[in-house]
């Protein structure tokens, strides 16, 4: 697992094991808030022992940016920590998490530890603030990847925890497209100095106009080039001629998962689109 001091009391987590999958802790001198747990065991509780161990001081609030697991199935991990999400992502982690977490038990020994625990602490409209010894943290809404996705801004610093809303290839297969450019496209207005994306690297303040501006570029050409195919009767078929480098990006983005994701966009587009119809 990678580590990463971002600014003084603030910390990047990134997966060595799963799809570059990011956390967050912001310390303050009697207890850290957590943003996200990743998604295997080990990684979470190596993020739990840094904390204790080398910052003193326990983490008393979890924010799950989402329902998803690599995102939230770690929250069992701070039994005395406060659960913080939107009212959505609660209620999406008892109806699927709870089912998805036992059929995965079955094949992954390792997460057999692991119990889903839903959030205390939720909100539906607006947003919630959260004080961290001297740093302020808004929580709101940030829709696209998934329709109860929140993002957390360190005022202060001007740091965002985008969550999945912001991420190297856009993914929208449990969300919206449009949902996922407007949410974008606020982020590009927030004037900060960090985005830390739900997977992949930190991007900093002189690469934020340009990640704002391939992202948005990525799901505006998606969603015309799958119109434009989707009344055909061989839509299936013309999707794969529809590369992730005509659309903005590289294949190579996390770790070579990237072109999964794409065509999965294109199937999660087309689907969407002739249900609509």
């Amino acid at each position: 697992m990678h580590r990463e001091r971002v600014s003084e009391n603030v910390f990047w987590f990134q997966s060595e094991v799963y799809a570059q999958v990011t956390a967050g802790v912001v310390a303050g001198p009697q207890w850290a808030v957590l943003i996200d747990t990743l998604a295997l065991p080990d990684e979470t509780l190596s993020i739990r022992e840094f904390v204790e161990h080398e910052l003193s001081v326990p983490v008393r609030y979890v924010i799950n940016t989402h329902y998803h697991a690599d995102h939230s199935w770690g929250n069992c991990f701070f039994p005395g920590a406060t659960i913080i999400s939107h009212a959505h992502c609660r209620d999406l982690l008892h109806e699927q998490g709870v089912p998805s977490l036992e059929a995965a038990q079955k094949h992954n020994p390792a997460l057999r530890q692991v119990k889903i625990v839903l959030p205390q602490m939720t909100f539906t409209d607006g947003g919630m603030t959260l004080r961290v010894g001297k740093k302020n943290l808004v929580i709101f809404p940030s829709f696209g990847h998934s329709d109860d996705g929140i993002s957390v801004l360190v005022e202060e610093d001007r740091i965002l925890f985008a969550g999945d809303s912001f991420m190297p290839v856009p993914y929208i297969v449990d969300g919206d497209v449009d949902d996922n450019i407007a949410t974008i496209k606020e982020i590009g207005k927030l004037g900060l100095e960090n985005i830390v994306q739900g997977h992949g690297d930190i991007i900093l303040r002189g690469e934020i106009e340009a990640a704002v501006k391939d992202n948005i570029s990525y799901l505006t050409t998606i969603k015309k080039r799958v119109k434009a195919i989707s009344r055909r009767k061989n839509a299936d078929e013309l999707l794969e001629d529809i590369t992730i480098e005509e659309c903005g990006k590289s294949r190579v983005f996390l770790g070579g998962l990237a072109n999964g994701l794409h065509q999965n966009n294109l199937d999660a587009l087309l689907y969407q689109m002739t249900q609509s119809e």
